[in-house]
């Protein structure tokens, strides 16, 4: 019997094509005849369209289509995953800086840049809102028309929507301290390596669509109705996609791009820039308002939590995103009373969307920061603190949802061994220690096909997209641990949904759970095929027979699998196929329209220096643990803790979007957009897991490579905090901010003042 393929590291499944330039991804493919598209956008945010001229464009040799709002049908089609709010092209008025007023297709590029540079748009600045306080002011221009919210009692202010969750009587509630703060999180972008590219072409009567996407079976619905064609004659192609980090979940140029290729009759393809790419896709900046109780012995007592996230012009994803990030808003703890109140706040701004974290992590750094903030005023360890609140398995933390599904204090003592909590530290050095918690995938449904081939190969078909994430390494993994196949004899298809079989969405880290469950459950059933066949072979009963790695056991003796397969299958030849299917059904009585499959838990430790003459933070040392469940890919995990980490160090240290009056974006781009190098990276990184086979996936496993990005802000702040005696409130915690409040510490030290904001 070969070695488990289970808690390994082999060679990733398409490894080689991605470091060695091999990989094709859209921008790659080749199609006779495509035309290249280039937008039109305008330099500001929000504007009154009074005419488009395009007669020049379409003048210039080679330009075969310009296409503007009045070249669609009326009224203008709309789309989105949540609210059908978003117009294929920009309709009488823009909504955020480089949103789409045309788009031109040409032979070559250069003849696309040039007609769409000579489009001519006669438009009015109109007032515009960037900010949560202009958005939520009375007198703010709306952002939406009230039409495309019928009988919603918000339409006519800038709040999409309100979210609710809490339990126990937080007036009620005894607190000896209170401490009540206000924390911001900026607007930060997905910064994959590959843009978004987009490219569409007339088939069959119907429409191919290549898109770097993460969920080609949502798009395939939405262009099936935009377009008015059946599902049948939609076709999505998705390449794995190079990064994508929730920015490439959803629809945004493919609508526009199907179009324009149906009008001109001939494939056209749109590979964004990665300037355009940042006007594409963000994370919601977040202000949270945090009031925390405390007993005298650091017990909490409540948590009061109002966040509002300014998503931007149109819903996207958005509004969910804000109703389950903030939803286990109060942490992994056992919270006798919390009131959680969030809100999707409109702005003529990029539309934000998934961004990994899904909303939490906005939370995570005020909450975690005030436990902190508590424990100072208590006197109490602030690893003590957690640990006298921490959840326990089992525990309701949440009463209406899944109970604490992992030993979680093991992963928090694991992390405080690791980051040698309690031992003395050197001047200008400073500790923190943060929880994260987030709630997994609250319904699903992935289908999957194995073939079991003559010789023994494997093929398996599944809809997840892999975008970086290994998902493709992991189903390998599971064929080749039940069926015996070595993983270099496996071929995993995916992101075609002519040739694969549905797969709800990736996302929600739920690709190892519910779809490695339904290639389980495939290879379960040809592993009952091969009993049947064997039982038929030796005139033995069936139930007397296992199947198990590759080895069939009969009464007495082993065979390997391909000895009862070969003669199974005859001359004839053929192949054994297995479906699997995973499936959990919503609750709509749920807040969030079903409970968590699993959690994902994380603790992250920082040890940070603090240059006090430039406010510079080097991080000394970074600990990331998570509870995984089981790691069936020891080296993914790793090295997915170790990336979503540093993510969680660019919007801790660095990243953020500059806004000018106008609305424009002024640090589009690698120059002047910071995210962590080589240079910034910690000086010492480590990443444990913490492993009880307690999940619901295949052998145990739960989903991860969000967690460890949940909380590093809280604890590099922590750090800092401990460092200086500074609290910043504010993210990101750049070398200036830090400095203006090292200096400010000064002036109110001189004052006999204190900053902690405490009541």
């Amino acid at each position: 019997m070969s070695a488990s393929s289970i808690g390994s590291s082999p060679n990733r499944v398409g490894g080689i094509g991605r470091v060695s330039g091999l990989q094709e991804y859209v921008a790659d493919v080749r199609l006779a005849g495509v035309l290249e598209a280039k937008l039109v956008t305008l330099d500001c945010a929000r504007a009154k369209i009074i005419s488009i001229d395009t007669s020049e464009a379409e003048q210039v040799p080679g330009v075969r289509l310009v296409m503007t709002a009045a070249d669609l049908p009326q009224p203008m089609p709309r789309f989105g995953p949540q609210l059908e709010d978003r117009p294929v092209i920009a309709v009488d008025e823009t909504k955020y800086h480089g949103e789409p007023v045309a788009i031109v297709a040409a032979d070559t590029k250069d003849a696309a840049e040039e007609g769409a540079r000579l489009v001519h748009v006669e438009y009015e600045e109109l007032p515009a809102v960037f900010t949560l306080a202009a958005a939520l002011d009375p007198d703010a221009p709306l952002v939406q028309d009230p039409s495309l919210r019928p009988k919603d009692p918000l339409a006519s202010t800038n709040v999409l929507r309100e979210h609710h969750v809490d339990w126990g009587d937080i007036e009620a509630a005894h607190a000896d301290v209170v401490v009540e703060n206000t924390y911001s999180f900026p607007i930060v972008t997905h910064f994959a390596i590959e843009p978004h590219a987009f490219i569409a072409a007339p088939d069959d009567n119907g429409i191919a669509v290549w898109s770097s996407i993460q969920h080609p079976y949502w798009l395939q619905r939405i262009l099936a109705k935009l377009l008015d064609l059946p599902l049948s004659k939609v076709r999505v192609l998705a390449p794995d996609p190079g990064g994508a980090f929730g920015g490439k979940q959803h629809a945004k140029y493919e609508p526009l791009v199907a179009f324009a290729a149906i009008r001109a009759g001939r494939p056209v393809r749109l590979v964004l820039s990665l300037e355009q790419t940042f006007q594409a896709v963000r994370r919601a900046a977040t202000e949270i308002r945090v009031r925390t109780g405390f007993t005298i012995d650091g017990k909490l007592a409540f948590q009061d939590i109002k966040a509002d996230y300014l998503i931007g012009a149109y819903c996207d994803i958005a509004d969910r995103v804000v109703g389950k990030g903030s939803y286990p808003g109060a942490g992994p703890y056992n919270v006798p009373a919390v009131r959680i109140f969030a809100r999707s706040i409109l702005s003529h701004t990029t539309p934000s969307t998934a961004f990994r974290g899904f909303g939490n992590p906005q939370v995570n750094w005020a909450v975690e920061s005030n436990i902190d903030e508590g424990a100072r005023v208590l006197g109490i360890d602030r690893l003590e603190i957690r640990l006298r609140n921490l959840a326990r398995k089992g525990d309701p933390f949440i009463p209406f949802d899944t109970p604490a599904d992992g030993d979680w204090e093991q992963t928090l003592r694991r992390a405080a061994e690791m980051i040698e909590w309690g031992k003395p530290l050197a001047p200008g050095h400073g500790r923190g220690i943060a929880l994260g918690i987030k709630s997994g995938p609250t319904t699903g449904l992935s289908y999957s096909t194995v073939r079991l081939l003559a010789d023994g190969s494997v093929a398996i078909y599944a809809g997840t997209s892999d975008m970086g994430q290994g998902a493709r390494t992991i189903f390998a993994q599971i064929a080749a641990e039940e069926l015996g196949a070595p993983l270099d004899a496996i071929r995993v298809v995916m992101g075609d949904t002519a040739i694969v079989p549905y797969d709800q969405q990736t996302s929600a880290s739920r690709s190892t759970v519910l779809m490695g469950n339904s290639v389980l459950k495939a290879c379960s059933s040809i592993q009952a095929q091969i009993r049947t066949m064997a039982a038929r072979l030796h005139g033995i009963d069936e139930s007397a027979i296992t199947v198990e790695r590759g080895v069939v056991r009969l009464p007495g003796r082993e065979l390997r699998l391909m000895e009862v397969l070969k003669p199974g299958l005859g001359k004839l030849g053929g192949e054994l196929i297995g479906n699997g299917e995973t499936r959990k059904d919503g609750d709509a009585d749920h807040p969030l329209g079903g409970a968590a499959a699993f959690f994902e838990l994380n603790c992250t430790a920082v040890e940070a220096e603090v240059d006090e003459g430039t406010g510079d933070i080097s991080i000394v040392r970074h600990v990331t643990v998570s509870d995984v469940g089981t790691a069936i890919n020891r080296l993914q995990v790793q090295m997915q803790d170790e990336g979503a980490a540093i993510m969680g160090l660019g919007h801790t240290l660095m990243e953020h979007f500059i806004y000018d009056e106008t609305g424009r974006i002024r640090n589009l781009g690698a120059i002047d957009y910071r995210i962590p190098t080589t240079m910034d990276l910690p000086l010492e990184m480590r990443s444990e897991t913490i492993e009880n086979a307690d999940g619901p996936g295949p052998y145990g496993a739960k989903g991860m490579s969000e967690g460890a990005l949940l909380c590093v802000a809280a604890a590099t702040a922590a750090a800092v905090r401990e460092a200086t005696g500074v609290a910043i409130r504010d993210l990101p915690l750049t070398p200036e901010r830090v400095w203006r409040a090292l200096r400010e510490r000064g002036g109110r030290a001189n004052a006999g003042t204190n900053d902690d904001g405490e009541s």
